[in-house]
């Protein structure tokens, strides 16, 4: 995957050099430092390696590869790098892609928390264990859980999801709901004093630093519930950038307006509303 990302970005920005444009530096330092080189931490460091065994490293790493790697990633860029390197029948493609009822979904902030919310109600149970112990459900986690949060991440980053100032008002004041919604399974795996996976005991010595089952869980749920608030004050930052970027652009549609249209569009409102 780590090949495949790395691959598609340098191939967009040496097609962006043979034409003869320039494609900037930082993002591209960025997308691989930050963007890729955070995925290879988490994947293949301390989290990754000890997601079998203890709880809070699983469920960070499943909350960082979700919420931290996606930002990352964005940073460099890549949709906007898409777009100008593969000319214009892969700038309708994207532009396309974009605009696909997929995309509009995951990008929506507030299906987003709603779907890490539910996601994350799984640590909860039994199945949280299966999904530790199997290394089908790990291969599957690295690869699909970024792939989520990138669906969730770049359509807001890049603005693709253009909806109506109403509904970017009622979007923002529910995206501070889901501030609350999201410290929910944190909360319930840190307030509970059973073991809620029921997974079987480790065999075997322990280094002396393994905290016992339960402390185990209330560590996760420490840390689910930091990264899931934190990770929602960017969204909140962008919906209200967006907010203002849409109502500047309204404002200056109508200050084109002549008297007689602003006269006329005001008559229709107040027919309509009568």
């Amino acid at each position: 995957m780590l090949v495949a990302a790395a691959a598609l970005y340098l191939g967009g920005v040496l097609s962006l050099r043979r034409r003869g444009h320039h494609w900037p530096a930082r993002l591209t330092w960025m997308y691989f430092l930050l963007g890729l080189g955070s995925y290879a931490v988490i994947s293949f460091g301390f989290l990754g390696a000890e997601s079998r065994e203890l709880r809070w490293a699983f469920t960070t790493r499943i909350a960082l590869l979700l919420f931290v790697v996606p930002a990352l990633v964005s940073l460099g860029r890549p949709i906007a790098l898409a777009r100008v390197a593969l000319g214009p029948t892969g700038q309708a493609r994207t532009d396309r892609f974009l605009q696909s009822r997929a995309v509009k979904l995951f990008g929506n902030a507030i299906f987003a928390t709603v779907f890490a919310c539910a996601a994350f109600m799984i640590f909860l149970t039994p199945v949280a264990a299966v999904l530790r112990d199997s290394p089908w459900s790990e291969w599957t986690i690295s690869v699909l859980v970024p792939l989520a949060g990138l669906l969730m991440v770049l359509p807001i980053a890049a603005h693709s999801v253009m909806h109506t100032s109403f509904f970017i008002t009622v979007e923002f004041l529910l995206a501070f709901v889901a501030l609350l919604l999201d410290a929910i399974p944190g909360l319930l795996l840190r307030l509970n004093d059973t073991v809620l996976d029921h997974a079987p005991a480790i065999v075997g010595p322990l280094p002396l630093w393994f905290p016992s089952a339960l402390h185990d869980q209330h560590l996760s749920g420490d840390f689910l519930w930091f990264i899931a608030e934190v990770a929602d004050i960017p969204i909140l930052i962008i919906l209200f950038i967006r907010w203002m970027r849409l109502d500047r652009r309204e404002g200056k549609k109508l200050d084109e307006l002549s008297d007689e249209e602003m006269e006329a569009l005001t008559q229709a409102h107040l027919h309509q509303r009568g």
